[in-house]
């Protein structure tokens, strides 16, 4: 059995180190472009006729510069406009890539806290069936097992929810700044 409950935790601190690797690139990755966004929107609003050519490397100026080139080729607005959708389309799965990891283990940590409170209780069987209730010492370790198992789970699920939900807040409002701006531009 210890094999087993060796496997479990070795999965949710796989799970541990997978959800901190993801949330810190997603973080550092998203901020940087919300940053981006909100300066496209500001000067949009102040300056509604400035070209927004300035900008740096990242995600979301790159998607800027595209719009820009677009409408200052003044080609068709049909073709115009599929080519902006396509280019928001980019962004929006830029945004959300590798966020599924992180809704994964936001599931899959109580299960696997779950599966070891199974084999805690097992292990708690097996002590009391092996030396019946003279052996509290191994009663109270399979016991152990189980709740530090399905601790373990919840918190890491309840961690990972929330930087989730952070992430996707901020996610949101980066696409709602590049629509304001894809409004204004095509108008």
């Amino acid at each position: 059995m210890d094999l087993l409950h060796n496997i479990i935790y070795g999965l949710m601190f796989f799970c541990v180190f997978l959800a901190v690797l993801i949330s810190v690139e997603r973080f550092i990755f998203i901020s940087n472009n919300l940053k981006r966004s909100r300066l496209v929107a500001k000067t949009i609003k102040e300056t509604p006729n400035q070209h927004l050519n300035n900008l740096s490397n990242d995600f979301v100026s790159q998607v800027v510069k595209s719009v820009e080139s677009l409408y200052s080729q003044a080609t068709k607005l049909d073709v115009v406009q599929d080519r902006t959708d396509a280019l928001y389309i980019d962004l929006r799965q830029e945004l959300y890539k590798k966020l599924w990891m992180l809704d994964t283990i936001i599931t899959a940590a109580p299960l696997l806290g779950l599966l070891g409170t199974i084999f805690g209780i097992v292990d708690t069987f097996l002590a009391l069936s092996s030396s019946g209730m003279s052996d509290p010492s191994g009663v109270s370790a399979g016991i152990g097992t189980a709740l530090y198992s399905t601790a373990f789970g919840i918190a890491l699920a309840l961690i990972s929810l929330i930087v989730f939900n952070f992430l996707n807040t901020r996610n949101e409002l980066i696409l709602e700044n590049i629509k304001f701006y894809l409004l204004f531009r095509s108008s």
